[in-house]
């Protein structure tokens, strides 16, 4: 069996440490989590009000407590509102609404009436429309319609709640279509901060080179791992933009929204490498030489190009800045000029080519140009 190694005083702060990091990594993503759901919710929520509201008051019952559920259920909590997407949520929870009050005014309410009033709902549901979410909603919807206590159907009717989703599906779409989100403003927002965490990673890494502190290095490698949920937010968030380009309001919003995406694969990449970078690195930190204060440099300049590009990816501008700083990053990434006779750190420099090629391309250079900007081995 092998042993398993005992930490001392100081390597259990340092795991302390990059546990710390780590929760404060993830308290970041959060707040801008939080951010950018915000005026959503926001809307959400006065949009269900609104529909129980019109209800109560002008439908004239007395709990119109679908309203508020079809409402809420619809519009969710992202700007990324897709009008069809609104549209089967609304048709689904109507549907299952009404045929759930339809069976329960019947037949009353019991095991297999739940059974049989959803599988008609689906069954409905999928005959009307293709769409996943229409059927899905329908089914929930008839289950917490039959599961209801029958004293609130007498209350308000026998159609009562099915009229109350019609309601709530109604203030819905009106939100949807006075309040059309432009699809970039999240996918930037998860752009820049996926891009940001690349730029900390490589800070984080070039400061334990340039200290010759293996955990630094260690912690910009468990800084990198951290990252994976917001480049993972930002990969998802760019296929649901690009759905949303297909709707004709966002059509002239098609090509940088495409271009989004694919920077998305790009970065995700050379955050890859750079994490392959800095598990290598932890041994190079015995070296003493200038040869490891040369690659630190780089790595840290290399650090500065992506800040620029998260800025640019950020704020929608163009990431001629960027591009630029790179390029001059890339001319540097030489083996043998910047640690000639240190192979170990030549090693490095290898490894690190690869992610300045991913985000030079990221940065709107093609492949081939990225690849040649590099120099020669």
């Amino acid at each position: 069996m092998t042993a398993v190694p005992v930490l001392g005083p100081a390597g259990e702060a340092a795991r302390t440490a990059l546990r710390s990091m780590t929760r404060r990594i993830r308290v970041r993503q959060g707040r801008a989590r939080v951010r950018s759901s915000f005026w959503p919710i926001v809307q959400a929520s006065l949009a269900a009000g609104a529909a129980y509201a019109f209800a109560h008051h002008v439908l004239g019952h007395a709990q119109p407590f679908f309203a508020a559920v079809a409402a809420w259920v619809c519009l969710g909590f992202s700007f990324d509102r897709q009008l069809r997407r609104v549209a089967e949520v609304a048709v689904g929870v109507a549907v299952g609404v009404g045929m759930g009050d339809l069976v329960v005014h019947l037949i009353g309410s019991g095991w297999w009436q739940l059974t049989l009033v959803l599988l008609v709902s689906a069954l409905v549901a999928r005959f009307l429309d293709r769409g996943a979410l229409l059927a899905t909603q329908a089914g929930v919807q008839a289950i917490v319609v039959v599961g209801l206590p029958a004293a609130t159907v007498a209350a308000e009717g026998s159609l009562g709640r099915w009229t109350d989703a019609l309601a709530g599906g109604g203030v819905a779409l009106l939100v949807a279509v006075l309040t059309p989100g432009d699809p970039r403003r999240r996918i930037r927002s998860v752009a820049g901060e996926a891009t940001g965490e690349l730029a900390d990673t490589l800070e984080a890494l070039a400061h334990g080179l340039r200290e010759r502190d293996v955990d630094e290095v260690e912690g910009a490698l468990m800084r990198g791992r951290a990252s994976e949920p917001v480049l993972a937010d930002w990969q998802e968030t760019a296929r649901h933009a690009a759905d949303l380009a297909r709707v004709s309001v966002n059509r002239v919003h098609r090509a940088e929204i495409r271009r989004l995406a694919g920077q998305a694969v790009l970065v995700d990449r050379a955050m890859r490498s750079v994490r392959v970078l800095a598990r290598r690195a932890r041994t190079a930190t015995q070296t003493r030489g200038p040869e490891l204060d040369a690659l630190a440099d780089l790595v840290d300049a290399y650090a500065s190009g992506v800040r620029s590009l998260a800025a640019a990816l950020t704020a929608g501008d163009a990431t001629h800045k960027a591009r630029d700083e790179l390029l001059a990053v890339a001319a540097g990434a030489d083996p043998h000029g910047l640690a000639a006779g240190e192979w170990q750190v030549q090693s490095l420099v290898l490894l690190v080519r690869a992610p300045i090629v991913d985000t030079l391309e990221a940065a709107g250079m093609s492949p081939a140009d990225a690849r040649d900007s590099l120099p020669e081995l």
